[in-house]
């Protein structure tokens, strides 16, 4: 596992595209995998050339002084039930901690696996009115999902929210 680098973002596309086309996860523009590059977690294969092979990706996309959300988290299907997942949100968790964040929020469809992980369904905004009145100036799609606003519920339609407190 590393932090993802610029020369990774064709592959991380590459990754996360056919869970695009499933509606599993919300289309971005290449440029936005290059904005918040620094979010990403990567798990890597390292083939028998030397080359790497990015087989697995999360993100941790902070919205509030003590809420961020795990998003764009992906793996290879090939790699699947080996672990990967689970390791890149508990690299997430670790992160989220060490900069001050107290809960984790993901949309997803995965209710089991992030139960697993201490997630737990929300419903309503679980923010204060002022802080929901900031959040709304936000420009960013996963904070309007967190808010569960109407113009993005083509975005979530059968998505879950889940929250962890850390």
């Amino acid at each position: 596992m590393r932090r993802a680098r610029t020369a990774d973002v064709a592959q991380i596309r590459a990754l996360v595209e056919p869970l695009i086309r499933q509606r599993i996860l919300t289309p971005k523009e290449q440029v936005n995998y290059y904005e918040f590059l620094q979010e990403y977690q990567l798990v890597v294969d390292v083939l028998p050339d030397g080359s790497e092979r990015v087989v697995g990706c999360a993100a941790l996309h902070v919205l509030w002084d003590d809420l961020a959300e795990a998003r764009t988290v992906a793996t290879d299907p090939t790699y699947r039930r080996r672990g990967i997942g689970r390791a890149l949100i508990e690299q997430l968790i670790a992160d989220a901690r060490a900069i001050g964040v107290t809960r984790l929020f993901c949309l997803t469809f995965e209710t089991r696996f992030f139960g697993s992980l201490g997630f737990a369904e929300i419903s309503g905004t679980p923010v204060s009115p002022d802080v929901y009145v900031e959040l709304l100036r936000s420009h960013d799609e996963g904070t309007a999902e967190f808010l569960d606003l109407a113009r993005v519920k083509p975005n979530t339609l059968g998505n879950t929210r889940m929250l962890k407190h850390l």
